[in-house]
């Protein structure tokens, strides 16, 4: 396998990468990628056929036996190596994720640029610390040996709002597992999913075993129910993720999914009232409110909930809104021309309802080009709205009252999902007891951040299964029970 120096991301990426190897698509198509802030061209990505896709999973099957067959630690010493290219190219694949998808620099820089490599760095150290085997005493007076292997050829298929970290969360316990994978990326952010072809070339990657092939709908629904695929990782819609579970039911095939969200922030009547503006921006308008686990619905007491509308809407007013690649930026561009639309349909929603505007509701006027829309909030909204129980996926959020915990926790748990969710108390103890009350995958007390080594998933209609942690090793492993 040959290998490459680092270069700043090319802005033109018209082949597919299979067997390690750069292939033109089987009829030459290639989809411009939109920069948001701008809406011109920033790049174009090859775009892969169904044929393309065969090629892609033929080449991760052949390289199955042999990584699969790998030791252990040769395993992780691979890893390390593609962390560490995944790392030298931190920063330039920040700036190019933001400039696909709007999200802020000051952002991306972590979840982007760093936050990937951190992930394959940190299944390498897994990998050297978990045993591939056990032995136990059987309940029959003999023993058991228990073998850990890989499930096998892994279809990943990710979206655009964090491109990198979503998708370093399916390659990394994949490949630590010895598994072998077929990553189609979203065609909104495809430039930046070559950084792992790149990486993946320069650390010397055995070929065949990380496969990338950008492409729409077709394309990755071949990949799904593809009879040469052994699971399936999905994060994206909630619809989508219906589909591909239908599918994966039906050929009794594992699959993962990671789906949407309409978590809620609990202010309690002890709040401290500046921490929590002081995070409001990071935790329910994070990344444009492009974010499944986003705090959109903030629950305020009826004892300060003219106080707490007060701090929201000077906290929101405040935002600066503009150019994702500032540091000063806190909400820049949606992704397309369509996202914007439809986040704009759902603040029309929100004055038809007759949902009290607070902040935002429009387009910044200062901001004649790019898919940018003020972020908005509505106050005194029921939680049976259409605003409060569908995902807006944009900077659009809600505050309803309530009168004491049992009701904070009934509201919150009224909601088809159950993904994220924080509670603001001067009182940590009080807060995990909310926590433990509240019917999702994941919970802050004071804050919200995801941790690389704990399970990160939701309940309800947010997914299945788990991704990070040792928990995310899990669902790539398939386990034989050999009795002696």
């Amino acid at each position: 396998m040959t290998t490459s120096p680092i270069t700043e991301p090319a802005l033109d990426r018209p082949d597919l990468f299979i067997d390690g190897r750069w292939i033109a698509p089987s009829d030459g198509g290639v989809t411009d990628v939109i920069e948001a802030a701008t809406e011109s061209v920033l790049g174009a990505a090859a775009s892969a056929t169904p044929a393309d896709v065969d090629q892609a999973v033929d080449a991760a099957r052949r390289a199955l036996p042999a990584w699969r067959a790998t030791p252990a630690g040769d395993r992780a010493d691979l890893l390390d190596a593609f962390a560490a290219q995944l790392k030298a190219r931190a920063k330039s694949t920040a700036v190019l994720s933001s400039r696909e998808n709007g999200m802020p620099i000051a952002l991306s820089v972590g979840v982007n640029g760093y936050a990937p490599s951190m992930m394959v760095a940190y299944y390498a150290d897994l990998l050297r610390r978990s045993d591939t085997a056990d032995v136990r005493p059987s309940t029959l007076g003999s023993r058991t040996i228990v073998r850990h292997e890989s499930v096998g050829v892994v279809a990943a298929i990710t979206p655009w709002n964090y491109p990198q970290s979503l998708a370093a969360m399916k390659i990394a316990p994949a490949l630590a597992a010895g598994c072998t994978v077929v990553l189609k990326p979203s065609p909104e952010t495809a430039l930046d999913a070559y950084v792992f072809a790149d990486a993946a070339l320069a650390a010397g990657l055995p070929e065949g075993v990380l496969n990338i092939v950008p492409g729409g709908r077709e394309a990755g629904a071949h990949l799904v129910e593809h009879p040469g695929v052994d699971k399936v990782a999905f994060t994206g819609s909630t619809a989508a993720g219906r589909a591909i579970g239908e599918v994966c039911g039906r050929l009794l095939r594992p699959v993962t999914l990671e789906l949407g969200g309409k978590s809620a922030s609990i202010v309690s009547a002890d709040a401290d009232l500046d921490h929590f503006t002081s995070h409001l921006a990071e935790v329910s308008l994070v990344n444009n409110g492009q974010t499944c686990h986003a705090c959109t619905r903030i629950l305020a007491p009826r004892s300060r909930y003219d106080e707490v509308v007060d701090a929201i809407s000077s906290t929101v007013a405040a935002l600066t809104v503009g150019d994702p690649l500032d540091k000063s930026t806190h909400v820049g561009p949606l992704v397309t021309r369509a996202q914007r639309d439809r986040v704009r349909a759902y603040i029309e929603i929100g004055r038809s309802a007759g949902h009290r505007l607070i902040a935002g509701g429009g387009v910044p006027e200062d901001l004649d080009r790019g898919w940018f829309v003020a972020p908005t909030v509505f106050a005194d909204v029921d939680n049976s709205a259409r605003l409060a129980q569908e995902e807006v996926f944009g900077p659009v959020l809600t505050i309803t009252p309530y009168a004491d915990d049992d009701e904070a926790v009934s509201i919150a748990n009224d909601s088809p999902y159950g993904l994220g969710g924080t509670v603001w108390t001067a009182d940590e103890e009080h807060g995990i007891s909310i926590a433990d009350r509240i019917e999702t995958g994941t919970f802050g007390v004071n804050h919200y951040a995801l941790d690389l080594a704990a399970p990160f998933g939701g309940v309800k209609e947010s997914g299945l299964g788990r991704e990070l942690g040792p928990e995310g090793l899990t669902p790539y492993l398939r386990f034989k029970s050999i009795y002696l």
